[in-house]
């Protein structure tokens, strides 16, 4: 009876916390939700009030039809994330398939090198990746914002994490049916490694959406801004147009949530899979 109640209990408490931080992280979406909605002047009387008193979608329509660039800073935040997410599921799955099945000379080297570059914080290599693209001409352009974070060390290691745990009786019943190495891959592995392709399509499209630090180092053209960068415009130096930047970063969070909401299912069983065995 008494470890029915601690556990009751404890149950109570883990939840009841989890719900608490819930909330504490909901908050500051909340506010940017309702500040979306108010005009500016009432966003800085220094009123804290959650419910808008002048409710508006001016903010919306100012953002769209009066800044003629946020348009294409949308397009082209769409066309670098989803590029960017593409190349790095097919390569972090290629590299990680080949670490955890194939046995060549210096995997294991290899494999410690890719584990070493986790270490290495991203500051560290953003003069190294700013002289390279300089050197290739690949400033303030498209592949100067794709190439560089079309692999990514995190998630081969990932994607091997979840090959190793990969039941071998599936390959060796695809080798018996006449499949190479590639169409076993292609055909037989790669479908069936959907959640941690979910995960790793949800972790990567976030990183690239929301990066502002490579985009302030290298896109100088306001027509090349991706969003983060292009909401940095709406801030001046003696007053930041914050209803905008609220309206904005609504706008901004959409995508996100659409791509989450569409591989929710497949996100939890990715991220407990891949690291089911070492």
């Amino acid at each position: 009876m008494k470890s029915t109640i601690l556990r009751l209990l404890g149950t109570f408490l883990l939840y009841g916390g989890l719900g608490l931080y819930g909330v504490i992280t909901l908050i500051p979406f909340v506010w940017a939700l309702s500040a979306s909605v108010k005009p500016l002047s009432e966003i800085i009387s220094g009123e804290n009030h959650w419910i808008p008193h002048q409710f508006t979608l001016e903010n919306y329509q100012q953002v769209f039809l009066q800044e003629p660039l946020f348009l294409r800073w949308l397009g082209n935040s769409i066309i670098i994330a989803v590029s960017v997410t593409l190349l790095n599921l097919l390569f972090n799955s290629m590299a990680g398939y080949a670490l955890a099945r194939l046995h060549f000379w210096g995997r294991n080297s290899l494999f410690f090198l890719i584990l070493a570059v986790l270490a290495v914080p991203l500051q560290v290599t953003l003069i190294p990746t700013f002289l390279i693209l300089k050197t290739l001409g690949w400033l303030n352009s498209y592949q100067g914002m794709i190439v560089p974070a079309m692999v990514n060390a995190t998630f081969i290691f990932m994607m091997r994490q979840f090959f190793v745990s990969f039941p071998k009786e599936l390959e060796e019943a695809a080798a018996l049916d006449g499949l190479n190495r590639f169409q076993t891959f292609w055909q037989i592995v790669l479908p069936l490694a959907k959640p941690a392709l979910a995960a790793q399509a949800i972790l990567v499209f976030m990183g690239s959406w929301n990066n502002f630090l490579l985009p302030l180092v290298i896109l100088f053209d306001p027509d090349m801004f991706t969003l983060p960068l292009g909401l940095n415009t709406f801030k001046g130096q003696y007053i930041s147009y914050w209803n905008l930047i609220m309206a904005a970063s609504m706008i901004f969070t959409l995508p996100v949530l659409a791509l989450y909401a569409f591989f929710n299912r497949y996100f939890i069983e990715g991220v407990r899979f891949t690291g089911s065995k070492g």
